[in-house]
Parts: C-alpha cells; structure tokens; sequence
C-alpha cells in the first residue's frame, strides 16, 4: 500500500513537472486581416469584373492618367492643369468600379429574400443541401443564376461540397452570402433540424434590412449629389478655363499651383467629409 501510494506521488509530481516544459499550442493559421487588395478584389468581383485583378485596376488607372495628361497638356499647355486633371482621371477607374459594385450590391439585396426562401422550400421538400443551391440556378433570382450555375457544375465534377461552396463564396464575394453559406456548410457537417427555422429567420431580417436601407438611401441621394455638384463644379470651370489659352496661363506660375493645390485639398477634405457624415454603413465580410 505504501508503495503504491508512493508512486501515484511520483508519477503527480513528474506530470506537474513535464506540464511546465510543454509547449504551447500556436495557432496553425493566423486569422486573415482585410487588406486593401481585398477590398479591391471584393469591388471588382461585386462590380462584375471577375476576370480583373487590383493590379490590372491600377494599370487602368495609371493609363487614363497619361493619357488625360497628354491631352490637358496639348490644350492648354498648363502642366500644372494637366496634372491636376490626370489625377482626377486616376481615380475615374476606381469611382466607376464602386459604382458598379454599389448598384449590384443594391440589386442583390433585394433578391436575397427570395433566395433564401428558395432553399427554405427546397430544403422542406426534402432536397438534399447540394441540390437546393443548384436548383437555383433555375428557380433562383437572375442576379444569382450565374454563380449558382457555377456551384452546381463544380459539385457535379468534384462531388465536393465544401470546395464548391467555398468557390462559390469567391463569386459572390457578399456579406449575405458569406452568412448564408457558413450557415448550410455548418448544417451539412454537423446536421440540426432547425436549419428550416434558421434560413426563415435570415429571410425576415433580410427583407427588414433591405426595406430600411432603400428608404434611407432614398432620402440621403439629393444631399450626396448636390454634394458631389458642388466639388466638380469649380474643375467643370476650369475644364472649360483651359480651352483658352490667355485665361489659364495664370494657373502655370508658383501662385497659381498654389491655388489648384489648396483647392484640391479643400474640394477632397470637403467630398470626404460629407460622404463620412451621410454615409450608411455597409456590412463587411468577416466570414471570407
């Protein structure tokens, strides 16, 4: 007996021992920062440029830039004109991409609903989760059919489930669809009955979300477009400046650089502002 006391001690005592000397376990992947060529890729898959890389964007932007130089330059032949225009034109490419990306998001909140209400059936009439996804790329809104067609064509190929919703996350690249398909990838791999309540749930929200959104937007439009009236008006000025020669010479000495570059800050600090101020805040992916 006393043997046998003395060595549950020991063993005690060797496992405190060993506990202090063990390594901590370190996480095998750090979680994924969202960077500004995540975002860029986000804007460009929103806005329906797959295909298109950030890189390709900035080389987009980059071109415009020269050429819109080249051309200020060779009607006016104020430099310092032609590279405030070339910078406006720099961000012309980037503008017209969130501007795709805006009104695509604004269109896919709107079908949302449906979709979701789509498998919710689906799902009911006991399809399997592959198959209620797929079948929307018949039944489904026509904003979505294209990137479910693709999901189903992948797990027709691969059989895999999780590969194939991870692909189709890829397309989306949506907030909504990131909470929707962690949602059945969690349903899938660890199963529960209440995924029929869960999806009627996120139906209900989304529909409540999109109706207050819309008429937020509705109201706050005037405002941001007298807003942006007001900062390209005095460059409209000054377009029209540059097509005479004798006007716009005063711009190309050290005051008149001065003046474009106050105005410049000015008229970005002002835009800024005021899109902080009245700007609705939009949902961020943080299920990538």
């Amino acid at each position: 007996m006393g043997l046998l006391v003395g060595l549950s001690a020991g063993v005690g005592l060797f496992l405190i021992w060993w506990s202090c000397w063990v390594p901590e376990e370190t996480p095998t992947e750090a979680p994924r920062r969202e960077t500004l060529r995540h975002r860029l890729k986000d804007e460009l898959t929103q806005a329906g440029f797959e295909q298109t890389g950030p890189g390709s964007l900035i080389a987009g932007s980059l071109m415009a830039a020269a050429l819109t130089w080249l051309v200020i330059f060779a009607l006016s032949g104020a430099l310092a004109v032609a590279v405030s225009f070339a910078l406006i034109a720099a961000y012309a490419p980037l503008a017209f991409v969130r501007f795709r990306a805006r009104k695509r998001r604004r269109a896919l909140r709107e079908v949302w609903p449906d979709a979701v209400d789509n498998i919710t059936s689906a799902v009911r009439a006991g399809m399997a989760l592959p198959e209620a996804l797929a079948q929307l790329s018949i039944r489904g809104p026509v904003e979505l059919r294209p990137a479910f067609a693709s999901f189903a064509e992948d797990y027709r190929a691969t059989g895999r489930f999780a590969p194939s919703l991870d692909a189709l996350k890829e397309r989306l690249s949506d907030p909504v669809a990131d909470r929707l398909i962690e949602a059945l990838r969690l349903a899938r791999e660890v199963g529960g009955s209440d995924l029929g309540g869960l999806l009627r749930t996120l139906s209900s929200f989304l529909r409540e979300d999109a109706r207050t959104r819309a008429e937020l937007e509705t109201r706050q439009t005037w405002t941001v477009n007298a807003a942006r009236l007001s900062v390209a008006a005095p460059w409209i000025v000054l377009a029209i400046l540059a097509t005479r020669g004798g006007a716009i010479d005063a711009y190309d000495t050290r005051v008149g650089v001065l003046v474009l570059m106050g105005g410049a800050a000015i008229c970005l600090a002002a835009y800024r502002l005021m899109m902080r101020i009245g700007r609705l805040p939009e949902e961020r992916r943080v299920l990538r």
